[in-house]
């Protein structure tokens, strides 16, 4: 963070990251509902969505309370790092699905 005077200068927030952290969510969540389309019930769709919603939850607090001690203002890179680890799980569960009997 740059200073001009005694006023500190926060860069604008970036809109491409931001509509790349809203497409790593998206990822996130169609890496979970693939997975449970390659497995097959009601009851895997139930299960892959329902943790897809509790990882935004227990992480996406988280990160916000990070991004508003280190990086106030800059909302784009909060959503940036939660579509990232959104992505992350998301890919890892698909990947996952191949190794289940």
């Amino acid at each position: 963070m740059a200073e001009s005077g005694s006023v500190a200068v926060v860069p604008a927030p970036d809109r491409r990251l931001a509509w790349l952290g809203a497409l790593l969510i998206v990822v996130g969540f169609l890496g979970h509902f693939f997975a449970a389309r390659a497995i097959g019930t009601y009851i895997y769709y139930r299960d892959h969505i329902f943790g897809f919603f509790l990882i935004l939850l227990v992480t996406g607090p988280i990160i916000a309370g990070l991004g508003w001690r280190f990086w106030k203002g800059r909302k784009d890179i909060t959503l940036l790092i939660i579509g990232a680890v959104q992505a992350l799980f998301g890919i890892a569960i698909y990947i996952m699905r191949f190794h289940i009997p």
